[in-house]
C-alpha cells in the first residue's frame, strides 16, 4: 500500500489561502451554498439540516465518490507517502466541512489511517 495515511482538511477560501495539498476540491462555484438560506447560515456541518442540504445537492455524492477514487489512484503509486486532500468552499462551515466529513469516513473504511481537520469550521460566519 503506497498511501500511509490520508489527511482530509476542510477550509474556507474567505478565511485565507488553501492549505497545501495533493488534491484540492473547490466547491464554491459548482454546488449550491447553504449560506444563502437564512435558516442554515449560522449553522454548520455539525448540524443535521446543513448536512442534509449539502448531501442532497445534485452531484455532490458523485464528487465524493470520485475523490475516493483519486485517493485510490495515489494508493497504487510505487512510493509510500502520506496524502493530503483539501476541500474548500467560501466560508468552510457548510459544504467543505460536510464533504470532508463524508469523504474521511468513506476513506477510513478501507483501513487507511485518516485524519480529519476542519480549519475554519469554528470561525464566525462571514457576511457577504
Amino acid at each position: 500500500m503506497a498511501v500511509t495515511s490520508i489527511d482530509v482538511v476542510s477550509f474556507g477560501y474567505l478565511h485565507g489561502a488553501p492549505p497545501t495539498a495533493h488534491l484540492t476540491i473547490d466547491l464554491r462555484r459548482h454546488f449550491r451554498d447553504p449560506h444563502v438560506n437564512s435558516a442554515l447560515r449560522h449553522q454548520s456541518a455539525n448540524d443535521l439540516p446543513v448536512r442534509h442540504a449539502v448531501l442532497n445537492t445534485p452531484g455532490i455524492r458523485e464528487l465524493i465518490s470520485a475523490a475516493a477514487l483519486l485517493a485510490d489512484a495515489f494508493d497504487t503509486g510505487p512510493a509510500e507517502a502520506p496524502l493530503t486532500i483539501a476541500v474548500g468552499c467560501a466560508g468552510g462551515r457548510h459544504r467543505a466541512a460536510t464533504v470532508a466529513m463524508v469523504l474521511a469516513r468513506r476513506l477510513a473504511k478501507t483501513g487507511t489511517r485518516v485524519r480529519l481537520t476542519h480549519r475554519d469550521l469554528a470561525k464566525p460566519v462571514i457576511d457577504r
